[in-house]
């Protein structure tokens, strides 16, 4: 057995977001030597559980083998029905278990991505729940930086307390670049209030609910420019603009 190829294996499973409980059987599999395999694992997010379906090969050349792929099913507690989708890994990278959770959700994710000439460029990347392909997956909308969604200039726009630090905006706008829906402080009229946003780069701005997560106003939570009080023009500041003060003329008399 390639131990080298394992630790790889285990290593990625964890950055994934998939954890150390599959560790065991991954070995028994590996040491196994069969062409391929798959590993299954179930994980609750909040009021919803995830089905995942691992996809293991071993390469045609050596004994090494690669996670390339994996089924997401999301299965909500409520009435909805499930949703899943296929996600790929290249080199232990791509959409993390949370990551599927959230785009099965109908979030956004933003991702490090390469094109066909192998060129990287960013994008936050959707699901499209009206278009499927022939093996049931979901189309996957991209939405690129030219696009024109700049998540933290969209947030300057909200008056959110966690922007004040800078850790605490860097943390947030992280967690919103994965899809989360994250908690923050809306201070309005000197009143602080818990809300939840998500980034929604689609219509180039952010999806606000309260504390049931249910959906509000994004109003509710805008910025109030403070109003500038009026100020009496001076004298100067008319001569400033090009305004003369008229001043009364003596005319010198004529001799006779």
């Amino acid at each position: 057995m390639n131990e080298k190829n394992l630790d790889y294996l285990k290593e990625g499973l964890k950055y994934m977001g998939f954890g150390t409980n599959l560790n065991a059987e991954l070995e028994r599999q590996v040491q196994s030597q069969q062409p391929e395999f798959r590993l299954s694992l179930q994980l609750p997010h909040h009021n919803s559980t995830m089905d995942y379906t691992l996809h293991f090969r071993r390469s045609d050349q050596s004994d090494m083998y690669f996670f390339n792929k994996y089924e997401a099913t999301l299965k909500p507690d409520d009435s909805a029905r499930q949703v899943s989708q296929t996600f790929y890994i290249n080199k232990n990278s791509g959409i993390t278990a949370k990551e599927a959770y959230n785009l099965l959700n109908g979030r956004s994710v933003h991702k490090d991505l390469v094109n066909t000439e192998s060129q990287p460029y960013k994008a936050w990347l959707q699901l499209d729940p009206q278009a499927q392909d022939q093996q049931g997956n979901h189309k996957v909308k991209q939405f690129h930086e030219n696009y024109g969604f700049d998540l933290e200039k969209t947030l300057r726009q909200f008056a959110i307390k966690e922007l004040e630090d800078p850790q605490q905006k860097e943390r947030l706008l992280r967690s919103l670049e994965r899809g989360n829906q994250q908690q923050v402080t809306a201070v309005q009229n000197g009143q602080e209030t818990k809300r939840f946003i998500e980034a929604s780069p689609q219509y180039k701005t952010i999806n606000v609910f309260d504390e049931q997560l249910k959906p509000v106003k994004r109003e509710t939570i805008l910025r109030q420019e403070p109003q500038q009080a009026q100020r009496k023009e001076t004298k100067q500041e008319l001569l400033a603009e090009g305004q003369q003060e008229l001043k009364p003329v003596r005319r010198k008399g004529l001799a006779i």
